[in-house]
């Protein structure tokens, strides 16, 4: 039988969360019960509520930033069991058999994926996100979240940590030049900065966080960043040009991206995980001169999440965080938007205990 819990819920992108009642699928023999106990929110949950990304199916949960405790697991299951720390993060299922699913690319899945949220589940009905106390995942895409780490640090790496490590990770942040490290930029220093700068210095980069102030040079430091550089400061352009190897573009706003290529070394690369609402120009001279690279790249497979995961354990990273109760979402989202966020904010779930549903 499907299994009822409580949920934060909007019932449309100008509505303040309420407390509901939603139902999981009824478990089939694959799937994993996770009793959630940490919700990182995203800025993407805010994108999808307020319809910045297009129409949401309303009334929805959203969340996709999940850790907790295997409560309950199907006959089928073999790599989980009962009392495992877990954690689920953007996708909930693909085919699991074309060509992208196989070479560990679940989220380039050629059927489609199924999101955490907002998307069209293996039963018909639309998924439902982790502001809940519970979730039903099928078993290969739960995370094992090491001991280690306390929930809700750990949340915020199922998106985040992961976003920022893959594209560090495939153009090679850890990689030395003529016996140098790697010059990394990160730009943007929020949920998803925050995150890449501890992960390229681990990594064994040489980190420079750009930003357009030095407000948060004190934290950037204090995560592992050599030096911060202000945006906004006369001559930046001309006085920083061509001095990374590698940049990280964590910028969900507009931004003069030419101007911003050409801080790269020859045959750098400008890797994107910031995705504005409107779309972003360039100048293809800004590329073929120098032969630079402008590259996406959208979370990570199931296979990197959890090499993700162990990396950040055994270097002792975690996101920086604020928790707040389920009555704290609502203000929780104007502080995200507002950039006054130090770094992500966790719901935590046990306050779900006691909560009145409102109908």
């Amino acid at each position: 039988m499907p299994i009822t819990v409580k949920a934060l819920q909007k019932t449309g992108p100008d509505q303040p969360f309420r407390v509901a009642t939603i139902e999981r699928r009824d478990p089939r023999p694959d799937d994993v019960v996770i009793d959630i106990r940490a919700a990182g929110i995203c800025h993407s949950d805010i994108h999808t509520i307020r319809n910045e990304w297009g129409e949401a199916h309303f009334p929805l949960t959203v969340g996709h930033e999940i850790a907790g405790v295997v409560e309950e697991v199907g006959e089928a299951v073999t790599a989980w069991k009962v009392g495992d720390r877990v954690g689920v993060g953007c996708l909930v299922n693909s085919c699991g058999t074309c060509q992208e699913c196989r070479a560990g690319f679940e989220q380039s899945c050629l059927e489609g994926n199924v999101g955490t949220y907002n998307a069209t589940d293996v039963d018909g009905t639309i998924t439902q996100g982790g502001y809940a106390e519970k979730v039903v995942v099928n078993e290969r895409f739960v995370l094992r979240i090491p001991d280690a780490m306390a929930f809700d640090v750990a949340a915020p790496l199922l998106c985040a940590g992961i976003t920022s490590y893959s594209p560090l990770a495939r153009w090679g942040a850890g990689e030395r030049i003529d016996g140098r490290p790697k010059q990394v930029a990160v730009l943007g220093l929020g949920g998803l900065g925050h995150m890449g700068v501890q992960i390229a210095a681990a990594m064994g980069a040489e980190v420079t966080v750009l930003t357009r102030t030095l407000r948060k040079e004190k934290e950037a430091l204090e995560l592992g960043a050599a030096r911060v550089l202000a945006t906004t400061e006369e001559n930046f352009f001309r006085d920083h040009r061509g001095q990374f190897d590698l940049i990280l573009n964590t910028i969900s706003a507009d931004i003069d991206v030419d101007r911003f290529l050409q801080l790269l070394a020859p045959r750098g690369v400008m890797t994107v995980v910031g995705l504005p609402p409107a779309p972003q120009s360039v100048g293809f001279g800004s590329l073929i001169g120098n032969n630079k690279v402008l590259a996406g790249s959208n979370i990570g497979g199931i296979e990197e999440t959890q090499e993700m995961l162990d990396f950040c354990a055994e270097h002792g990273l975690a996101a920086v965080i604020e928790t707040v109760g389920i009555d704290g979402a609502d203000a929780a989202y104007e502080r995200v938007v507002a950039g006054d966020v130090k770094f992500r904010v966790v719901i935590d779930t046990s306050t779900f205990e006691g909560a009145e549903v409102e109908v």
